[in-house]
């Protein structure tokens, strides 16, 4: 079983990323930590608690993490795409909601790592500053550490909070850049390149809603998130940007990488947050000495909506 770390803001998107790994059964889920991003972490803690307690696992412990970045404020959050709970308005509707960890989230991640027998995989799908605190808080444990999967960063998308700057990478760049730039850790990265490419219909939420309470429950989330990608693509649908890290996270090869290095803008200009991807490959490795981070950039789209359904359709496994 791949053991696995999920660091989370949900967040209607991180909502069926979490059913992902959470229903997974080829997954040992350690812990979900809690970071501030589409809502403040307070309700991101509170919506993790509910969403595990729906899925049947309050076996999973939940760490609180940094309610901030590590340098700036940040400017807003994104009530308007998914709502003021950050799960379209029916946050109350999950549950019951199970036990909060006397732990904090760097805490909880450290205590999983120091105890696991194998590298444990970190799927980071909120702002990185939980994770970044890690690496520089406990350096000797980076080695437990087989892999990070990152939702985030556009390598020539462009943004989706501002002209140049996606959604996590913005919320902390100091500490995206610390994860991306500054890590050994193999990083695979899964940006907005692909993620707006795999989308979910009207239609297809419909039809996971007939499939059981897990299905209902997670296509019900959906009025405020579809409305905004609605308006944006010119049809009903909507990204489910996380919960494709998810799946690469616990099904290595859903997508397909390129090696590069990336870099992160972490100046005050119109460029904060912008991720930085340098496609001269080899040559620019060999000239900077910046590791490499895989890239996800290509994927089957149909395969992967055809992936998500049958697991989040599957309903709450017996443990």
């Amino acid at each position: 079983m791949i053991p696995l770390i999920v660091d989370t803001d949900p967040g209607v998107d991180d909502a069926f990323a979490l059913a992902v790994a959470a229903l997974a059964p080829e997954v040992d889920l350690r812990a979900v930590t809690t970071v501030h991003g589409n809502v403040g972490v307070e309700q991101t803690t509170d919506n993790a608690r509910r969403l595990l307690g729906t899925f049947g696992r309050p076996d999973v412990p939940v760490g609180r993490g940094a309610g901030v970045p590590l340098v700036h404020l940040l400017e807003r959050r994104s009530d308007g795409v998914h709502g003021d709970d950050g799960l379209g308005g029916r946050s109350l509707d999950f549950g019951p909601p199970v036990d909060e960890s006397p732990l904090r989230a760097v805490a909880l991640m450290a205590s999983v790592l120091e105890a696991s027998e194998e590298p444990v995989t970190i799927a980071a799908i909120g702002p990185f500053t939980n994770v970044a605190t890690l690496l520089s808080a406990r350096p000797d444990l980076e080695e437990r550490i087989g892999r990070f999967v990152l939702m985030g960063g556009s390598i020539a998308f462009g943004g989706n909070v501002s002209a140049s700057a996606e959604f996590n990478v913005w919320g902390d760049p100091e500490a995206a850049r610390r994860v991306l730039a500054g890590s050994r850790v193999p990083t695979t990265m899964v940006p907005l390149d692909l993620t707006m490419r795999i989308t979910l219909t009207a239609d297809w939420l419909d039809d996971l809603a007939a499939t059981g309470p897990v299905g209902a429950a997670l296509a019900s989330t959906r009025e405020t998130y579809l409305a905004a990608y609605s308006t944006r693509f010119g049809h009903a649908a909507m990204a489910v940007h996380d919960a494709v890290a998810l799946l690469e996270a616990i099904v290595p090869g859903t997508v397909a990488t390129t090696p590069m290095p990336v870099d992160v803008d972490t100046s005050s200009g119109p460029g904060r947050g912008a991720t930085i991807g340098d496609l001269r490959g080899a040559e620019a490795q060999a000239v900077d000495g910046v590791r490499p981070v895989e890239v996800a950039l290509e994927a089957d789209a149909t395969s992967v909506r055809a992936e998500l359904r049958r697991r989040l359709s599957a309903g709450v496994p017996r443990r």
